[in-house]
């Protein structure tokens, strides 16, 4: 009996989530607006623009973040606030999820 609520309680613990996972797939669509800097499938033609494929989602997520809120500086970081003052909590884990697929 123990066990089966033990499990219970894990289960209903986890639900959030998975209701919050990000979504790979929606990250690819929101992508879209990040080609013109860094390229198609996240391999920029601009050595001075980061190569996102491949990247680790944390940190493209706390990257994102960090430009939304205007506390990274430095580099592209103008052009970054205006890319990412749009994009929601969800947005920026699908992004993150996306690149990070990409092997």
């Amino acid at each position: 009996m123990l066990k089966k609520v033990s499990l219970a309680v894990a289960l209903v613990m986890s639900m959030p989530m998975l209701a919050n996972a990000a979504d790979a797939a929606a990250g690819k669509a929101k992508a879209a607006m990040c080609v013109g800097c860094h390229g198609t499938n996240g391999i920029s033609m601009v050595p001075s623009y980061p190569n996102l494929k491949g990247q680790n989602a944390a940190y493209i997520e706390s990257s994102l973040k960090a430009y939304r809120d205007k506390s990274r500086t430095g580099g592209q970081s103008a052009i970054m606030y205006g890319m990412a003052a749009a994009l929601s909590d969800a947005d920026i884990a699908n992004l993150g999820a996306y690149y990070n697929s990409l092997k």
